[in-house]
């Protein structure tokens, strides 16, 4: 999962920052505000210790081709037992974040099935989607780890209406942040996916002297 946590954070680093300049307006490219210089820096981060493409060629190549996708379904088996504890938790929030963990963890599983089965016979067409594929498992991952946090929020929040001592509010919080990723982020799976699965057809298309 090394290429996972370096290239999908470093790349969702870049979109942070950038983000960042449009909170600040114009001012943003202002040099006294700092956020300029925040993307820059960012961007460095994605070449560093191998480029996010170098990455993505590994993770396909080197880690789940190698192992037949052995590690890639364990780790979906432990995402999977996370969507089955939403299922048992209540409420429509946790309802929901269920609904696109169990939707991402499809798309990864299809994903990590399809690479494993095409990359002796089509290399080159498993590699066109690499830096997808990179992608679709660090936002899989990344809502897998929010919806634990959910869930521990929710048992707490359970506590406190019960009288236990905590701080409801930042527990509200928690489960209304791994909804919005759910919402935002974690939908984006399905469509990496699809990228990953016929995206070579169009990465293929043109003739070498066309470039």
């Amino acid at each position: 999962m090394i290429p996972v946590v370096k290239g999908w954070n470093t790349e969702t680093g870049i979109e942070m920052a950038s983000i960042g300049i449009q909170v600040h307006g114009g001012m943003g490219y202002i040099e006294e505000t700092g956020a300029a210089q925040y993307l820059r820096d960012a961007r460095i981060a994605t070449i560093y210790e191998g480029t996010t493409g170098i990455q993505a060629n590994d993770l396909v190549g080197r880690k789940l081709a190698r192992d037949g996708g052995a590690t890639a379904k364990v780790v979906i088996q432990m995402i999977r037992a996370v969507e089955a504890e939403l299922a048992g938790a209540g409420g429509a929030e946790l309802a929901a974040i269920r609904d696109q963990l169990s939707r991402g963890a499809s798309a990864f599983a299809e994903s990590a099935e399809w690479i494993a089965k095409s990359y002796q016979g089509d290399i080159r067409a498993v590699h066109a989607g690499a830096v997808p594929f990179l992608k679709l498992v660090g936002i899989v991952c990344g809502g897998w780890q929010m919806a634990r946090a959910a869930l521990v929020a929710r048992k707490k929040l359970d506590g406190i209406e019960k009288g236990g001592p905590g701080d409801a509010a930042f527990y509200r919080a928690k489960i209304g942040t791994a909804l919005f990723y759910a919402d935002h982020v974690l939908s984006q799976a399905g469509g990496l996916r699809d990228t990953v699965l016929h995206g070579a057809r169009g990465v293929m298309a043109l003739a070498e002297e066309q470039f």
